[in-house]
């Protein structure tokens, strides 16, 4: 990308750190693209230097997502920053029930953050994206000042295509239908909060992170009309079941029973006054299906190795008010709602 005559020394990759330079447009900037992030994304695209990718569109509709990451800690058990980025996007993309093809990515960098942890983090993105089989196919780099950042922010953008006779909208969800999720919920958002607040637990709770396109592949194959396909990030599933529901202008009724919690993260959520429900995932998808094809569908989530804990939780009601209801172990109903304010801050 950048002639090699230019410098003189490499960059001090083990006790280096971010500066001012490293966004100027200038030397500085040409050495930290060449020798951190295009060695590390290498594919033919980027290779090309350009400030754009140019690539002849596959047959399909195309779908295109952007997102932005500011998790804190960077680093956190079950992945970084870097991975997160990744699998945020693909998965963004994998909820139209399309196959991911390319990323951008922009970098926010604080002076002073070390470039020892930076390419730690990049190394991490390109093994996310190469088991992915996605390439980072352009992006940018921008540095502010030392106290005006917080070490590192990533902008993404996904581009995937999705296969004729696939079409899972939010506004698809119909009475009668069956709601599904793709496993253990919370397990993200727990492992973040553990970290932040240097809390132990007698178990290790790790991130789900992960990319979901191989589950939705798995999935659309066994039933191609699947209605909603969504991954409850932040606000977990009780709010991105409220979405949903006033999309498509339903109801919905969960079954507490049925719904799988690990028993280290509802202890942890106890311990820390959260309700799991509305704990982010980055690992975890929402299905919605016509009741006769749930038990067909489930059996291709629990065929996957990122779905095998996957469940039947409820089911798509009328109801003119869009209320999400929650039938309780203890025979009664709760109304689960909107989540009011901020639970976790910086979540992903």
């Amino acid at each position: 990308m950048t002639d090699r005559r230019l410098f003189t020394r490499k960059l001090d990759l083990a006790r280096g750190a971010v500066d001012m330079s490293h966004g100027s447009g200038g030397k500085a900037m040409a050495q930290l693209v060449r020798e951190l992030f295009a060695a590390a994304f290498a594919n033919p695209l980027l290779d090309q230097g350009n400030d754009q990718a140019a690539f002849d569109p596959p047959a399909g509709r195309m779908v295109v997502t952007t997102d932005g990451f500011v998790v804190s800690p960077l680093f956190f058990p079950g992945g970084d920053i870097g991975s997160l980025a990744v699998h945020g996007t693909v998965n963004d993309v994998a909820m139209a029930g399309a196959v991911p093809l390319y990323l951008t990515a922009g970098f926010i960098l604080e002076e002073g953050f070390p470039l020892a942890d930076l390419k730690r983090l990049v190394d991490s993105m390109a093994r996310a994206a190469n088991e992915a089989g996605v390439s980072i196919v352009t992006g940018d780099t921008k540095v502010v000042e030392r106290g005006k950042g917080d070490g590192v922010f990533i902008t993404t953008t996904g581009i995937g295509v999705v296969p004729p006779g696939v079409a899972p909208s939010g506004e698809r969800a119909r009475p009668g239908d069956a709601i599904l999720v793709s496993g253990t919920l919370g397990d993200h958002g727990v492992a973040i909060m553990s970290t932040r607040e240097n809390l132990s637990f007698e178990t290790d709770i790790r991130s789900d992170s992960a990319a979901l396109h191989g589950l939705v592949a798995g999935m659309v194959a066994a039933v191609p009309d699947v209605h909603v396909l969504r991954d409850p990030t932040r606000g977990g599933l009780a709010t991105t079941l409220n979405e949903i529901a006033h999309q498509s202008g339903v109801g919905m009724l969960l079954r507490e029973a049925d719904i799988p919690l690990k028993a280290e993260v509802a202890a942890a959520c106890e311990l820390l006054g959260l309700d799991p429900l509305y704990v982010a995932n980055e690992g975890k998808l929402i299905a919605i299906c016509a009741a006769e094809d749930a038990e067909r569908l489930l059996a291709a989530m629990r065929a996957h190795p990122l779905g095998v804990d996957a469940a039947v939780v409820g089911r798509v009601v009328e109801d003119s008010h869009r209320f999400v209801q929650m039938e309780t172990r203890f025979g009664g109903k709760r109304i689960v709602d909107w989540l009011s304010g901020e639970q976790l801050p910086r979540i992903c």
